[in-house]
């Protein structure tokens, strides 16, 4: 599961990649500066992993991860190949979420590609090359399903129909992602892999001096993410990369306290792009480690096994769970058995965000 980090060029995007990843992937004042997309494996910040640790004490500490992808900057006619647009395309298809970086700060010494600051013209700028793109996918999909529906097919006319619907609403200057579907729907636009599906956040780049509360321009973003039901995060991408230069905790400490934040831009946005992908973390907690394992939301006990070895899924026979704020609670697996709080769940129980599990499984 990858969240692909996009924007025009010189918004920000690199140096976030470097905060989040300590990839060190180039940052330079000039447009594409980033042309292969750098991938980083980033820890999830949770408290909740450090909490169980310091209750089991165990060998080693394994927390939930985030795939990150720095993508290259696009510009106006990348849906025609213009600038890198056809391989910035292909790795946003590759990616399950999306952080639109956006420029929200003024800075002469910082080139614009279009020559002033303005994030909304920004992000229709993106939309609009990605909705190309997508029309060209969909009218392909469209004359497939057609040819089916002619040989007899019955659910290629009912996709000929549908195909025809989100033809105009892409027309119309929306994405897929507003786009109502049955399920039978959804599972063909599933298929079609189109680039403004793609669940989103918008990420307002900022100074210094917004780092806190924001400016003029976050707000306004922060009232077109409202109308299209997506998240938006503002953070200082620049303070950051400082922040995160600094080594020792006293001194992050200080740094972040002079801003009036309590953590970094950076903890926040790793979490949200979890959450962003529709993932869950379930512990299990031992002395030899406890490990955060990272499943789709409403996976399964035999699914959630699954993620640990294949064997455990095949040979699944029950799961005994403790929630978590029980685990704290009682502090011991022993205790939360005492007092009742150790559950024992078949095949079909859907596992909760922060469940401590222990699987029993036969092969």
């Amino acid at each position: 599961m990858k969240v692909g980090i996009v924007g025009l060029p010189n918004v920000g995007k690199s140096t976030l990649f470097n905060c989040l990843s300590n990839a060190k992937a180039h940052a330079a004042n000039f447009p594409f500066c980033t042309i292969e997309p750098n991938i980083g494996t980033v820890n999830v910040p949770d408290p909740r992993t450090a909490a169980l640790a310091e209750i089991v004490n165990p060998e080693r500490v394994v927390p939930a991860t985030v795939e990150i992808v720095d993508i290259a900057g696009l510009v106006k006619g990348a849906s025609k190949g213009e600038g890198l647009g056809n391989q910035f395309l292909g790795n946003i298809r590759e990616c399950n979420a999306l952080l639109h970086v956006l420029r929200c700060f003024e800075n002469d010494n910082i080139v614009h590609v279009d020559g002033t600051v303005n994030p909304l013209r920004d992000k229709e700028t993106i939309d609009f090359e990605l909705q190309l793109k997508d029309l060209e996918t969909l009218e392909k999909r469209i004359d497939r399903a057609r040819k089916a529906a002619k040989s007899g097919a019955r659910e290629g006319g009912r996709e000929v129909e549908m195909g025809e619907r989100l033809k105009k609403h892409i027309e119309q200057g929306k994405s897929v992602r507003g786009f109502e579907r049955s399920s039978e729907e959804s599972e063909w636009i599933d298929d079609y892999q189109l680039l403004t599906d793609k669940p989103i956040m918008y990420v307002c780049n900022v100074d210094e001096a917004s780092a806190k509360d924001g400016n003029a321009w976050v707000e306004k973003v922060r009232v077109m993410a409202a109308e299209e039901g997506a998240g938006l995060l503002h953070l200082a991408a620049a303070t950051e990369a400082d922040i995160a230069e600094l080594e020792t905790y006293e001194e992050r400490r200080m740094f972040l306290d002079d801003l009036g934040l309590e953590e970094p831009g950076v903890n926040r946005l790793i979490r949200e792009a979890f959450n962003l992908l529709q993932l869950d973390t379930y512990f299990t907690a031992g002395v030899k480690e406890v490990r955060a394992w990272t499943i789709p939301r409403g996976a399964t006990a035999p699914q959630a096994a699954g993620v640990i070895h294949s064997d455990f899924e095949k040979g699944f026979i029950r799961a005994e769970v403790i929630g978590y704020d029980d685990y704290i609670k009682f502090r011991t697996e022993a205790a939360c058995r005492e007092a009742g709080r150790l559950r024992v769940e078949g095949r079909d129980y859907c596992v909760k965000d922060g469940d401590v599990l222990h699987f029993r499984f036969n092969v």
